[in-house]
């Protein structure tokens, strides 16, 4: 299998050749403990992307939930994680991406959604990774 990458990538993208790229659900804390206060929100968040980089660099594809319920939750009219159409877009939008998911990596924190990711992972026996290390290919 022969993957092009640009010589400006080609020092810091590790390409996977011999398995298919994963797509991998990062879970951790989002909304709990932030009080829905907007800076703790994108606090959370900023976490939760601090691990897409490896992973992409290690040949998957990261996905957030929030990168896709964000976007349906205003486009439902939703003003923000508060709102009562969030319940009907937030752990939804996870639980369906996790039919197209291969693994899910945890990160720590209280958190009841990506608790509730673990859970349906597990049911669906879909790898959880507890470290970001034990993703295949990062610690490489």
């Amino acid at each position: 299998m022969f993957f092009f990458v640009p010589a400006r990538l080609a020092d810091s993208v590790t390409v996977m050749t011999t398995a298919k790229p994963l797509l991998i659900l990062i879970a951790g804390p989002y909304r709990s403990g932030t009080g829905d206060d907007p800076d703790l929100l994108a606090a959370n968040l900023r976490r939760l992307e601090e691990a897409a980089w490896p992973i992409f660099r290690a040949g998957h594809v990261p996905m957030i939930g929030e990168w896709v319920a964000l976007p349906v939750l205003r486009g439902a009219g939703g003003r923000g994680v508060g709102d009562p159409v969030a319940q009907e877009v937030l752990y939804p939008t996870a639980e369906r991406l996790l039919h197209h998911c291969d693994a899910v990596l945890r990160l720590p924190g209280d958190s009841t959604g990506a608790d509730q990711d673990v859970t349906i992972a597990r049911e669906r026996g879909l790898p959880v990774y507890y470290d970001l290390a034990d993703v295949p290919g990062v610690a490489a």
